[in-house]
């Protein structure tokens, strides 16, 4: 276990001299280091954060005042509000699961 853990951390040090002798003189040299389509997907990345925290946000100023109790319907069944679709639940499913590249 001791020989795993410490060739772990001999990979991640080489790992981090590499980026050390590549990626700052690049750095410095006014080169960017990611591609043109890696700097569209960091920005993809950034604006899907930016929607997941408006989202959450949303949802936390929507949740009502009595969190235990569920709203009910004028026939007394019982109300889920946030049982709609488009929730972050419905916009993963089984089948485009493994289709993310």
């Amino acid at each position: 276990m001791v020989a795993l853990i410490l060739g772990m951390l001999v990979c991640v040090a080489l790992a981090l001299a590499v980026v050390a002798l590549v990626a700052i003189p690049a750095r410095r040299d006014g080169r960017g280091v990611l591609t043109p389509k890696g700097e569209e997907v960091v920005i993809a990345l950034k604006e899907r954060q930016q929607s997941a925290r408006q989202r959450l946000e949303r949802d936390d100023d929507e949740e009502a005042p009595a969190e235990g109790a569920s709203a009910s319907t004028a026939d007394g069944a019982a109300c889920d509000e946030h049982a709609d679709a488009t929730g972050p639940a419905a916009a993963t499913t089984p089948a485009d699961a493994g289709a993310r590249s």
